[in-house]
Formats: C-alpha cells, sequence, structure tokens
C-alpha cells in the first residue's frame, strides 16, 4: 500500500462521488468555516484577492481529503482531482452537481449577460 501514494490516483465515478461529498462536507468543519470565512473577509470579492486568499485556502481543505485516495498532498494533486471530476461531468449528473456545489464555496457567483434563447427569440430587430 505504500506505492499507492506514488501511483497517480484512478477512481471510478461512485468514488468520486464519495471524494466530492467527503470534500464538501470538509468545508462545512467549523475550523474550515472560519478560514474560509476569514479568506473571504480579506478578498473582498475582488476576484484578484479571491486568487490571493480564497483559493489558496480552498486548496488546502481540498488536499487534506483527496491525499487518502492517492491524490499527491499539493497543488497538483487538486488539478489531477479537478481533471477526473471534469471528465466525469458530462456523462453523471450527480458528480456535476456536486462539482457545481464544490465550486460555488470558493468561487464568486459571476454575473453573465443575458444571451441564447433564454433572452428572447429573436435574433436582431431593425
Amino acid at each position: 500500500m505504500a506505492s499507492a501514494s506514488a501511483q497517480p490516483a484512478a477512481l471510478s465515478a461512485e468514488q468520486a462521488k464519495v471524494v466530492l461529498a467527503e470534500v464538501i462536507q470538509a468545508f462545512s468543519a467549523p475550523e474550515n468555516a472560519v478560514r474560509m470565512d476569514e479568506a473571504r473577509d480579506n478578498a473582498c470579492n475582488d476576484m484578484g484577492k479571491m486568487l490571493q486568499f480564497v483559493l489558496p485556502v480552498a486548496t488546502q481543505i481540498q488536499q487534506e481529503v483527496i491525499k487518502a485516495y492517492g491524490f499527491s498532498c499539493d497543488g497538483e494533486g487538486v488539478l489531477k482531482f479537478a481533471r477526473l471530476v471534469k471528465s466525469y461531468e458530462a456523462q453523471d449528473p450527480e458528480i456535476a452537481s456536486l462539482s457545481g456545489k464544490l465550486k460555488a464555496l470558493f468561487l464568486p457567483p459571476m454575473m453573465l449577460p443575458p444571451h441564447g434563447p433564454a433572452a428572447g427569440g429573436s435574433v436582431a430587430a431593425s
């Protein structure tokens, strides 16, 4: 089992759901909630500061969970986990939902301008 951490983590879709749920749960642990609140307060809803303050804390919280599943305990491990989750999102709506919940925990809501079918039926009015 010692070589498990040296091997790239390969999780099934079901395992990915379990890990995602554990990561989301880790964000609600009291000590992590405090860490995230402090980081958000420091960021003041500024995207540059979010990257500087919030993202590192969110990455650390994820690392603490995913290292138990064979991912390296660094930024690369988090990126590999994110890529794995992304690969399952299109085929599994539950994973897509959990992934969205996780992102919402550390990314500010983005306001997109209305466009596409929801914005109206006609393309241009002359």
